[in-house]
């Protein structure tokens, strides 16, 4: 009975609409990198749509980005907008800018400009809480020069002050935030929580915006975060903030690099009146309870937010869903932070031995859902940032890598969960050729890149004495570094899955952490 309902409340969805589906996106990612804006544009690409999107050059000029949104959104029915780069230049500069309030809460106060032209336009918004990284990297930019040398003090600082306010501190931790206080340099402090105050007002603005009705759908992303941290604290905030602003309107989500293609797939399902029903089941051991890295809260929570920003409805039985996401986690509750170390981690037997058995539970349990004719996807979750070696070879040793309707193991929990819900509910739309070559893509990104090749160019640039260096910033060596990349991911493409051997993997972003994989 409920599936008829929504059946018919979707038919009543497609009738409202014009005869014709929407062919016309707006996006706006906080960024350039490939799995913002590339990859996310690519999936919805294969329905159809098009997608219209700003030239990369403005991304980082929040004025000249407003005009071209301006000018576009009257040609379009939905728009996916990352709220960073209209108002600090992207995700990067949010975390470091100086603008100041004034000129900052204008930039606010253009999507209320914004609706008043565009009544019937879909704006769907996705921002971000500023990280608390747990250390520092020097020559890392993507926090102030200053974090490289403070950013693990002034994490402890802002775990400890995070405690201080929900339990209490015991004589040693309260004797360590004194002597973190005094140690970080009072103008550093200033800046660093200047900047938070800052983001947070227009965040919450952003917030009376949506409750107003003029933003349709708004998510806030807790990137790289912990369970005492300052971004745990103002996520406290924000949660007494939007108390009277239900969960289909708004929401605060660990996570960030997957709110794009999670609003994209928001927007598809409602232009064609769609309601995907998603079950979603956790390897053996502690599954849903994990609390991954870069996560203050459970993975089942998680991922049951990201089903309904995706517009989707949790079912509690496969049978009866749309699409079954099964997810390998860890049976302890643990991720590994084996790949892409510097330099790389090598592991004990007694470790492959434990990840050979694990694999090979999870990969049965994926292969009877797939025998039972389930369409099914993979969140890999249990490594951070990389494929589960163990479990992609046992996929390809019983012919399983391209039966899946979607796969993901990319960075954090919540990117691979994200992307992997919403490439796995979009491939109900899509052919099989279209799907086979999302899939290529992930395995290319997350298996051959992420897990393997990234890794063994780590190991090798770890032998040099500027080795770091390079692998943060290529500079002179990139020549070398792409020549040596396609080699490796070739060899690798050819002995695991021939057929899709013909691309081309470049780094947009001149370091190893990313990577642009172009299929011919």
């Amino acid at each position: 009975m409920l599936r008829k309902i929504f059946a018919l409340l979707a038919a009543l969805m497609i009738l409202s609409n014009s005869a014709n589906a929407a062919e016309k996106i707006l996006f706006i990612p906080h960024d350039d990198r490939p799995v913002s804006f590339q990859q996310p544009a690519d999936v919805v690409s294969q329905l159809g749509y098009e997608i219209i999107s700003p030239p990369t050059e403005l991304l980082t000029k929040p004025d000249e980005l407003w005009t071209w949104f301006y000018k576009n959104a009257p040609s379009c029915d939905a728009a996916v907008v990352g709220s960073d780069s209209l108002l600090y230049g992207g995700l990067i500069p949010s975390r470091s800018h100086q603008i100041p309030a004034e000129e900052l809460f204008a930039r606010v106060e253009n999507f209320k400009t914004l609706r008043e032209k565009n009544p019937n336009l879909n704006l769907y918004l996705f921002g971000s809480l500023m990280r608390t990284p747990q250390f520092g990297t020097p020559g890392d930019r993507e926090e102030p020069d200053y974090y490289g040398q403070y950013g693990g003090q002034i994490f402890q600082l802002t775990r400890l002050l995070d405690k201080q306010e929900s339990s209490k501190l015991n004589s040693k931790e309260k004797k360590y935030l004194a002597e973190l206080e005094k140690n970080i340099p009072d103008e550093i402090l200033d800046d660093w929580f200047a900047r938070r105050v800052k983001n947070l007002s227009a965040t919450k603005k952003l917030l009376d915006f949506t409750s107003d009705g003029i933003i349709n759908f708004f998510i806030i992303g807790r990137d790289d975060n912990a369970p005492l941290s300052q971004t745990h604290r103002e996520k406290l905030q924000l949660n007494k903030y939007m108390e009277n602003i239900p969960k289909t309107k708004a929401q605060s989500h660990a996570g960030i690099d997957e709110f794009a293609i999670l609003l994209l797939t928001r927007a598809v399902n409602d232009l064609s009146g769609t309601l995907p029903f998603i079950n979603v089941q956790f390897n053996r051991g502690v599954g849903a309870k994990t609390i991954p890295h870069y996560s203050d809260e459970q993975i089942g929570d998680s991922i049951r937010d990201e089903i309904l920003i995706a517009g989707g409805v949790f079912v509690s039985k496969p049978e009866r869903a749309d699409f079954l996401l099964l997810v390998n986690s860890d049976p302890k509750g643990e991720t590994f932070e084996i790949h892409n170390s510097f330099p790389p981690i090598t592991l004990t037997k007694k470790q492959e031995k434990y990840f050979t058995r694990n694999a090979k539970n999870f990969s049965a349990q994926i292969e009877d859902a797939i025998n039972k004719n389930l369409p099914v996807g993979v969140a890999d979750i249990i490594y951070a940032n990389g494929s589960d070696n163990f479990l992609m070879n046992q996929l390809r040793d019983k012919k399983l890598l391209f039966k899946l309707q979607s796969y993901s193991g990319f960075n954090t929990a919540t990117n691979t969960s994200g992307f992997a819900i919403s490439t796995g509910i979009l491939a109900k739309k899509m052919s099989r050729q279209s799907i086979d070559r999302l899939l290529a893509t992930r395995y290319l990104d997350d298996w051959v890149y992420q897990a393997n090749v990234r890794t063994q160019i780590a190991d090798e640039l770890s032998k040099r004495p500027n080795g770091l260096q390079i692998y943060l910033n290529f500079g002179e060596h990139e020549s070398e570094i792409l020549k040596r990349e396609n080699i490796l991911m070739h060899e690798f493409a050819a002995e695991h899955f021939p057929q899709w051997n013909s691309f081309v993997v470049s780094n947009p972003w001149h370091r190893m952490f990313e990577c642009q994989i172009d299929l011919d």
